[in-house]
């Protein structure tokens, strides 16, 4: 697959094509900036250029925002604690971040976007879908579009863009990440069950490492593993996801491009290589959920009013724990003081933890302009 192919209706192919509401098949492109912070700092600072950057702290419970790819080829990724990052890349150079320039780079790029279709569903400040099935210029290849966007995104912004090009959400999200930095791909509807089942299933969108453990228990690694499942089967073992990965095994992903989209919750949980026994350990384990949830949420100029944490213990069963306020958490300190106070209700455990999440939810926008200096732990 190359890029300037186009997707296009194969009879014969064995592709199950979803439709356009104007009854052809979806064109959808998702952009995805390269490593956007970091990128950033380095446009901003030439002496960062060509060196391995992270935004974040280098405090001893600090944990890595972004990484250049310069610091990825040493193992750094986003999420992790700077002093890992740190032992991995001695010459890793922090940067503090710089939200406020990130979301008005990001306004630029949306801007761009909507110069070719009003159907835009972010998903963060450096990524989004875009629907130009009917496009606002007239143009008939998406190739020719995601190529046009990436090389106003240069010239305005100074920054590169990798794109993927495709009939649905799930197949354009994977082909943005195939050539990755600066890259475009295209997955067509002829290639695209074929493509699927290659696929390593860690590698699809919504398939997280705990999700990619189970799977391979199963014996499922590939997409075809996963095509060669019954729907009976993904939904016992992985209830209202399994319609969900039983399509997207066959390259079907009937979503719609959604503007405006407003997330309702966000979170992020981890099982842990060993069960964790006392609380200590598990306010370790939660320091960088807790300070991923905030990253999302201070990007976004969101903020939440319930601050839920999950327990799964050794055993499989779990638990939840939430508390609500009358107004939204302020603070990355409010918010930890809130999950200490979750989790010390649970100790001493009876049993060992498996795993643990954090979740902020009831959430809405927020104007910097009028709200105070938010910390956020990094």
């Amino acid at each position: 697959m190359r890029a300037g192919r186009e997707p296009e209706d194969n009879e014969g192919s064995g592709a199950v094509i979803v439709p356009s509401p104007g009854g052809g098949v979806r064109k959808i492109i998702h952009i995805d900036m390269d490593a956007f912070y970091a990128s950033v700092e380095q446009r901003d600072n030439p002496e960062l250029r060509g060196k391995p950057v992270a935004v974040g702290y280098p405090a001893a419970r600090g944990v890595v925002a972004a990484a250049s790819y310069e610091a990825r080829k040493f193992g750094v990724h986003s999420a992790m604690p700077s002093v890992t990052a740190k032992r991995k890349c001695p010459d890793l150079i922090f940067v503090p971040h710089r939200f406020e320039v990130y979301r008005a780079v990001s306004r630029q790029i949306h801007a761009i976007f909507a110069e070719y279709t009003p159907l835009i569903e972010p998903l963060s400040l450096d990524e989004a879908y875009l629907d130009v099935t009917e496009n606002l210029k007239g143009m008939e290849l998406a190739t020719e579009i995601a190529e046009e966007i990436r090389a106003r995104i240069r010239a305005e912004t100074g920054l590169t863009a990798s794109a993927g090009v495709s009939y649905n959400k799930f197949l354009a999200k994977i082909a943005s990440d195939q050539r990755k930095p600066d890259g475009l791909f295209v997955i067509t509807p002829k290639h695209g069950p074929e493509f699927v089942q290659m696929l390593p299933v860690k590698k699809f969108h919504g398939v997280g490492p705990a999700t990619a453990e189970k799977m391979k228990r199963l014996g499922i690694e590939t997409g075809a593993d996963l095509k060669a499942r019954d729907l009976a089967f993904l939904q016992q073992h992985f209830g209202k996801s399994g319609p969900y990965f039983y399509w997207i095994a066959r390259g079907i992903d009937g979503r719609e491009v959604k503007p405006d989209r407003i997330r309702k919750s966000v979170g992020a949980e981890d099982t842990f290589r060993e069960d964790i026994h006392d609380l200590e350990t598990a306010r370790e384990g939660l320091r960088p959920l807790m300070d991923k949830v905030w990253h999302y949420c201070e990007a976004g100029s969101i903020r939440g009013k319930t601050v839920t944490l999950k327990v799964k213990w050794s055993d499989f069963t779990q638990i939840t724990r939430s508390k609500t306020l009358p107004a939204p958490v302020a603070s990355a300190a409010e918010m930890a003081q809130i999950v200490d106070l979750l989790l010390s209700s649970i100790f001493p455990a009876a049993k060992g933890i498996r795993l643990l999440g954090v979740t902020l939810s009831s959430l809405r926008a927020v104007d910097h302009g009028s709200a105070p200096q938010l910390a956020l732990a990094l």
